[in-house]
């Protein structure tokens, strides 16, 4: 389930609602004379006509049996005559409201995607329900329809581009780390009773600093590239964060611990500097244990 595009239903479900409604009310006679199945088949075909975006529409009786096939543009959806829809939520809202009604978005039994029906109840002139009329819409084409995502703006569109590229620069950098980083252990003297230990910590930090970038990409892809959201995890670029600053706290408390031992032999004097890139390494783990508490209290 796209988190994003429910959240988007939410705020433009009145306007689909009453473009849906009027489409049916327009096009379908109510509690006139005029109410026969063929006068709503003939409609029906004319708003598949001027609205492709609808993926089917179909007919049922007062007791929610539906009596024709679906009309639809795909041949392999042209089915449904004789199923008994009387459990259905679009149904029985019709039927108890005696108004149009549109659904909460669920999971089609055809596509397996996300789609919303309207359903119009339609009575004689006597006032007796004779039909219920419904239509089937994905919900992205809907929510393209009636108020456009930012996925499909010409802004939107950039965006994602931009993104990519920034994603694909950012891997390359990534990958020239981690190339590093392992060409590091490569191209020293495989000795362990004589390690090289400034070499040792510069490649740990190359592949630490790798592996916290790739990161970052797969959380910029998948997020703002791809749409993806993770149903039950809406915190998800906050743990992303927490990787990545993690993995650069190691890598600064490395590269302190490097230069304690430096100075410590060369120029004992310049241990000052090692000590206030200690001090910024712990200053950043205060702020990180403060964004995870705020993190923790909103959720």
């Amino acid at each position: 389930m796209v988190i994003k595009e429910i959240q988007q239903f939410a705020e433009i479900r009145p306007k689909a609602r009453a473009y849906l409604c009027y489409l049916l009310s327009r096009n379908i006679p109510n509690k006139t004379p005029e109410v026969s199945l063929d006068n709503i088949v003939s409609a029906l075909k004319k708003i598949k006509k001027e609205v492709k975006e609808i993926d089917t529409l179909y007919v049922l009786d007062a007791k929610g049996q539906q009596i024709i096939n679906n009309i639809s543009k795909t041949p392999s959806f042209r089915t449904g005559e004789g199923e008994n829809r009387a459990d259905r939520a679009y149904y029985y809202r019709a039927v108890r409201e005696k108004r149009c009604i549109l659904t909460d978005p669920y999971p089609s039994r055809i596509e397996g995607i996300l789609v919303v029906t309207a359903a119009y109840p339609v009575y004689d002139e006597t006032g007796k329900l004779r039909f219920v009329v419904a239509l089937d819409i994905p919900l992205d084409k809907l929510l393209h329809m009636v108020h456009p995502s930012s996925g499909e703006t010409a802004f939107g569109r950039f965006s994602k581009i931009s993104y990519a590229a920034f994603s694909v620069a950012l891997l390359a950098v990534a990958f020239i780390l981690f190339i590093n980083g392992v060409k590091a252990f490569f191209t020293t003297e495989l000795n362990i009773f004589h390690i090289d230990i400034k070499e040792m910590f510069e490649a740990t930090i190359l592949l630490t600093l790798s592996l916290a970038i790739f990161d970052l990409v797969k959380a910029i892809f998948e997020e703002e590239v791809l749409g993806h959201h993770k149903k039950g995890e809406p915190d998800e670029i906050h743990k992303t964060m927490v990787r990545f600053l993690g993995s650069i706290i190691i890598a600064l408390a490395i590269e302190a611990l490097m230069l304690v031992f430096k100075f410590a032999i060369i120029d004992p004097e310049k241990l000052i500097y090692a000590v206030y890139l200690i001090g910024g390494v712990t200053m950043l783990l205060f702020g990180l244990s403060i964004y995870l508490k705020s993190i923790a209290r909103r959720s």
